[in-house]
């Protein structure tokens, strides 16, 4: 069991409110009970909102190099418990511990890459003589923090996904009220608390940060207060639809859902694209908006590409999360179990064959794979989020790529390929937020610019771009 190192309560206002009630956090691979965790309610995300407002002035004047020293501050404190973090997120989500170590250290990254972006929004001097009218006038802009900023992120990778909503509201001056899921909330208590420490030490408000659990009518208090001046959620495509529409007018960066797809071109390294299935297909035991889940090959290599896929597949360890060797391990809860199943019961029941995998190991879906997926089932048009990959033999390139277009989806996809031709090809016409050649779809460096198109989302996360969606310019026009 975990023994929570921070307050009881919720870090909101400039302490901690006691909750009214409390939820056991269950361990996904035996139900056994992590900790309790507090449960927010609405008038609790309101007195966050509120707080946020009575110190949103003082934030944005924050200079530099305390915003700065705050975000190092937190970057340092995770670093030094980062094997207790591991183990953490292990219990609460899940995750293969190796999938729980990428994701500290892809944390890491995070909070340096928004502590190195602090100096670097600026503004330009605009012409404005242009028009006669401008004759004399000095114009520049600057950039402004939009104001208080609502972060909502998803249970799969509780800490990174709280800490890309954080770490650049931080950096531009927000203040920031961010609600976990209500399965993994643990992990994010605690970077709120380490933060509010590190604020303290550099002389800035605690309410800079806040944090409320909760259900959602949670999460509906915090997008519909129109004092937030912008809302960042990780989630689902139907959740964020309906936040976009809620939180109008003000700003959303929505990261949503996605069926990503990998090609396989005739010149393709096969021994790459296969590694590629087994490591993108089932890490964070599929639980990942950009794992692979559908793989467009071209026929002329479909055979050999298939034989060596089901070779390996028995590689994916399937087991408890807490051995470094397991891959695979329990979905988030029964109910995320059953739905896998049974859309992969559906699938082979409009068609698809089953080529490996298939049913439970215990809690834990068998890593899957089914190949001549239809179209129309949820397997193939929609998000699995689960260990399954469908196989699907296209006659050439173009129309492998027209199959990857015609998803609703557009977040990550890859190719592979040994023509730069072919590379160059995939980079002008897949209709995605991301194209990765001779890699997997879930490849992500934390400082590049990451979202999609279509009902993947808007917006792009990456500190550097998330503080540009998270401030506003600000035209200045003088006649001396």
């Amino acid at each position: 069991m975990f023994d929570p190192p921070y307050p009881a309560g919720l870090p909101v206002g400039p302490g901690w409110l006691p909750a009214e009630r409390t939820e056991p956090v269950l361990f996904p691979y035996d139900g056994g009970v992590v900790a309790p965790a507090p449960v927010g309610t609405a008038e609790q995300a309101t007195a966050a909102v509120d707080a946020a407002v009575a110190v949103r002035s003082r934030v944005a004047a924050l200079p530099s190099r305390v915003r700065r020293a705050v975000l190092t501050g937190v970057r340092e404190a995770l670093a030094e418990r980062r094997e207790e973090l591991e183990h953490l997120l292990v219990l609460e989500t899940g995750k293969p511990l190796a999938d729980c170590r990428v994701e500290v250290a892809r944390t890491l990254v995070t909070w340096e890459a928004a502590a190195e972006e602090v100096a670097r929004p600026h503004g330009e001097t605009v012409p404005l003589d242009l028009l006669p009218a401008g004759d004399g006038l000095l114009g520049f802009w600057t950039r402004r923090p939009i104001g208080v900023v609502v972060g909502i992120a998803g249970f799969n990778y509780p800490l990174l996904l709280a800490s890309h909503k954080i770490a650049p509201a931080v950096a531009a001056g927000c203040p920031v009220v961010c609600k976990p899921a209500p399965a993994t909330p643990l992990a994010t208590l605690w970077l709120v608390h380490l933060l509010r420490l590190c604020a303290a030490e550099a002389h800035a408000p605690a309410a800079m940060v806040q944090l409320v659990t909760g259900d959602a009518d949670v999460g509906a208090a915090l997008v519909t207060d129109p004092r937030v001046g912008a809302v960042s959620f990780t989630g689902s495509a139907a959740v964020g639809h309906r936040i976009a529409r809620d939180a109008a007018p003000r700003r959303t960066l929505l990261e949503l859902g996605s069926n990503a797809a990998l090609v396989v071109a005739p010149d393709a390294d096969l021994d790459a694209a296969v590694d590629a299935v087994l490591r993108g297909g089932f890490y964070a035991s599929g639980q990942a908006c950009i794992s692979v889940q559908r793989v467009l090959v071209v026929e002329e290599v479909a055979a050999a590409f298939t034989e060596r896929l089901l070779a390996r597949l028995g590689e994916v360890t399937v087991g408890d999360p807490r051995d470094p060797g397991t891959r695979v391990s329990a979905l988030i809860d029964r109910r995320a179990t059953e739905r896998v199943l049974a859309w992969v019961e559906a699938a082979v029941a409009a068609g698809a064959r089953m080529l490996g995998g298939g049913g439970t190991e215990g809690t834990v879906v068998r890593p899957t794979v089914l190949a001549d997926v239809p179209d129309g089932t949820p397997c193939w048009e929609e998000e699995v989020f689960g260990p399954v990959v469908c196989l699907r033999t296209v006659s050439d390139v173009d129309t492998a790529f027209e199959q990857v277009n015609a998803s609703r989806y557009g977040l990550h996809a890859s190719v592979f390929t040994g023509s730069l031709r072919t590379a160059l090809h995939a980079v002008d016409r897949l209709e995605v937020g991301g194209v990765v050649v001779n890699e997997v779809p879930g490849f992500r460096s934390d400082t590049m610019p990451y979202g999609g198109v279509k009902d993947s989302g808007i917006g792009r996360e990456g500190p550097r771009f998330a503080i540009e969606e998270l401030t506003v310019t600000r035209m200045a026009v003088i006649r001396p």
